[in-house]
């Protein structure tokens, strides 16, 4: 570690491990890398670190043991290891398709209406962390650090403590947390709120997440006290049964500390990559098919949270109220497949190519197509070229925890060119603030006029703005990440703690 700390090993849990595990005709097991904004995240902050790494291997009823040596030969030289949770079909369903992504998931991005409150989730949800739990404590060892990530493992810690365990446990969230009266409507609220109060640290991406949990907690657990100030606030609560508005005390105060860590980038390796041969020759590719034209990239996971439909929309009204940058500009869009077994998923992928053909329908002309839509897994070094041939990336969801796109986007920018268009509710806009154009995703006119200031800025802005948001984002990469949170759970004084970034969307009053 980067500093010096009581920590032994870090031990990281999370929905899946970071290589997906596939048994060949041959019987011999082969693994492929995951993707996503948490992988990407922690295997260097593992490789960098050691430890052990504990997740669903992605296989339903799979033999643990022979996983284990193919795992163990996968990490050789890695400096740290991975240990397989297996699911039945059943568990793998209700835990993670059912309450994980039909309920948590859409409520906490606003999205009630998608919510499916099957009361049977809950048990298996409630099953399936104590599997976790049972796995994460035969491995632990007095020193270690437990670190739980994300919405699909809240109740782990609740599973710990009735095994026995003492030792520190801490989770992050990696998606937004949701205001009051939105979490309200969630039938086991209270076994949620109670369940991360069993952690030791609980992390938020941005500061609006941290403020609407704080109000969940004090609007509903009455027996918690919260004080401090800046980036680390502490929470003071007794263990105790359930007992909703009661004040039933059954042991003694804890301390809980909630915190606020923008989740980053490996800066560094990223930057260099952008540099290397292999990039530049794709990069170069890229401009050639482009026939001096500007890119505007759109780089997404099919998800309706990323509101991919509503930024193709916006895409085409700049063209259709500024003629003037017909045949001048191109959209790629890169869609990767994500839940695809998932009707909701293939309807929203199939209203996704019914835009584009609409589109390109209406603009097209000899030599000329207005957006290329790629439904691929792309490689490193083909998302990076993308990244660094892109004039502008556009980044609009529709609410996000982070949104680690906008992150590797400038990353890759070496040359202090091209503009960021950033979604006020991705997490990161408390962040990037002073160096992207920030937009609602739900006003397509607004959205089409900063594409239109993007497509006009001056080098010299755009060297201003590119700069602001790679200092910024070097500044606290995931390493930073990674330290500022141990540094949290170790500390005896929090007062140092500084506050950190915040942003609100600016609303017009008449």
């Amino acid at each position: 570690m980067s500093f010096e700390s009581p920590i032994n090993r870090l031990i990281v849990v999370s929905n899946r491990l970071p290589f997906v595990l596939r048994q060949g005709a041959d019987g011999q097991w082969q693994a492929k890398p995951g993707s996503g904004g948490l992988i990407s995240a922690l295997v260097p902050t593992l490789g960098n670190r050691g430890g052990v790494w504990v997740g669903w291997p992605g296989v339903i009823d799979g033999n643990a043991h022979e996983m284990e040596s193919a795992l163990t030969e996968l990490t050789k030289g890695t400096g740290y290891i991975l240990r397989p949770v297996i699911l039945s079909g059943e568990e793998q369903h209700g835990f993670y398709y059912g309450f994980s992504n039909e309920i948590i998931w859409p409520l906490f991005h606003d999205l009630v209406s998608r919510c499916n409150f099957d009361p049977g989730y809950w048990a298996i949800y409630q099953q399936v962390n104590r599997k976790f739990a049972k796995t994460t404590a035969e491995l632990a060892v007095t020193g270690d650090f437990i670190w739980v990530q994300d919405y699909q493992l809240i109740d782990m810690a609740r599973e710990m403590r009735q095994l026995g365990h003492r030792q520190k446990i801490g989770f992050f969230l990696h998606i937004p947390f949701p205001p009051l009266d939105i979490f309200l409507k969630l039938p086991w609220r209270f076994e949620i709120l109670e369940g991360l109060l069993q952690y030791d640290l609980i992390g938020f991406q941005a500061l609006r997440d941290r403020r609407n949990f704080i109000q969940c907690v004090r609007t509903l657990l009455r027996h918690v006290r919260i004080e401090g100030k800046g980036q680390v606030l502490t929470m003071h609560a007794r263990d105790r049964d359930i007992d909703h508005f009661g004040d039933k005390k059954t042991g003694p105060e804890r301390e809980i500390r909630i915190g606020t860590f923008p989740i980053g980038i490996d800066f560094k390796s990223l930057s260099q990559r952008a540099q290397t041969s292999e990039v530049e020759k794709l990069a170069d590719q890229y401009r050639k098919d482009l026939y001096g034209r500007k890119m505007v990239l759109g780089m997404d996971r099919l998800d309706y949270t990323k509101g991919i439909p509503s930024k193709i929309k916006a895409f085409a009204n700049a063209l259709r109220r500024y003629p003037e940058m017909m045949e001048k500009v191109t959209l790629i869009q890169n869609v990767v497949l994500s839940r695809s077994d998932i009707p909701e998923y293939q309807e929203l992928k199939l209203e996704i190519e019914r835009l584009v053909g609409e589109i390109n329908g209406e603009f097209t002309t000899s030599g000329w197509v207005p957006i290329h839509y790629i439904c691929d897994d792309l490689s490193p070094d083909e998302i990076v070229a993308y990244y660094r041939t892109a004039d502008i990336a556009l980044v609009t969801p529709l609410k996000d925890g982070m949104n680690l796109v906008s992150k590797e986007y400038c990353a890759a920018h070496n040359a202090n060119d091209g503009v960021l268009i950033l979604s006020e509710f991705a997490g990161a806009a408390a962040q990037l603030k002073n160096g992207a154009l920030l937009v609602n995703p739900y006003d397509i006119e607004g959205v089409a006029d900063r594409i239109y200031e993007a497509f006009n800025m001056s080098e010299a802005e755009q060297a201003k703005r590119m700069r602001r948001l790679r200092g910024k984002i070097s500044n606290r990469d995931i390493f930073w990440w990674t330290d500022s949170f141990l540094r949290t759970v170790i500390a005896k004084d929090l007062s140092h703690f500084p506050v950190i970034d915040d942003y609100i969307p600016r609303v017009d009053l008449a």
